[in-house]
Parts: C-alpha cells; structure tokens; sequence
C-alpha cells in the first residue's frame, strides 16, 4: 500500500512539472508570436508568478519519491549484470537526478544552470524519461 501510495504521488507530481513544462515549451512560447512584446512579458510574468510556488516543490517530490521506487523496483544484480530493465531505469533515474538537482540548485539556491537556461531541455529530458518509463517494462 505505500508503493501505491508513492507511485500516484510520484505520477501526480509528474504532470504538475510536465505540464508546466508542455505549456511553456507549446503554448507560452507560441503566444510570443501573436502578442505584443508588451502582453508577452506581462503573461509571462504572471505564469512564473503562480508556477514559482508549486512546480519547484513537485521537483523535489518527484526525486524523493522516484529514489524511494527505484530502490524498491530495482532488484538484485545476477551474474554480475544488470538487466535491460536495470539499465533503462538507471538511465532513467540518472536524468531525473540530474534534472531535480539542476532545478533545485536554481530554485531554492540561486545557482543558474551552465548547460541550459531555457526549459527546452528539460522538456526534452521529461519525454526521454516518460519513454524511458515505457520502454524499461517492454525491454
């Protein structure tokens, strides 16, 4: 029951940060085109204004609980190897590492990120890590 109860709370926070990161990269980014650079600061500002109290704080959820899974999903190394399922979620674990201790490092420190400042990559890593969630079941 508390697998369960992790893994919703893992998925939920999942979408807070996807999705602010869907709506930036597909809609926000967009609007740059139709509205005046005026409008456009002013929407944005208002989006990072509501976003800045609950996407940071999903961030961390997100690690914390996807270290607690991965502990519980991993399993015991046979034959001195992983398993393709063993790889992909260490794959996986290590690009939501990185993405949560980049996030939390400009959120809560104030350090700003060396390797990318818009939220691009991190969309891109997002996706890569959903696929990654698929694919480690089928591999």
């Amino acid at each position: 029951m508390t697998y369960l109860f992790i893994h919703l709370i893992h998925i939920f926070s999942v979408f807070i940060y996807g999705g602010f990161l869907i709506t930036d990269n597909l809609i926000l980014m967009r609007m740059k085109n139709t509205l005046s650079t005026e409008k456009y600061t002013e929407v944005r500002k208002y989006f990072a204004l509501f976003t800045k109290q609950l996407v940071p704080k999903a961030l961390v959820v997100i690690v914390i609980s996807g270290a607690y899974l991965i502990t519980v999903n991993f399993g015991t190394i046979e034959n001195n190897s992983l398993s393709n399922f063993q790889i992909v979620l260490s794959i996986k674990a290590f690009l939501g590492g990185w993405l949560g201790l980049r996030g939390v490092l400009q959120v809560f420190f104030g350090i700003q990120p060396l390797v990318f400042t818009s939220h691009r990559f991190p969309f891109i890593l997002v996706v890569t890590i959903i696929f990654l969630s698929q694919l480690m079941f089928a591999a």
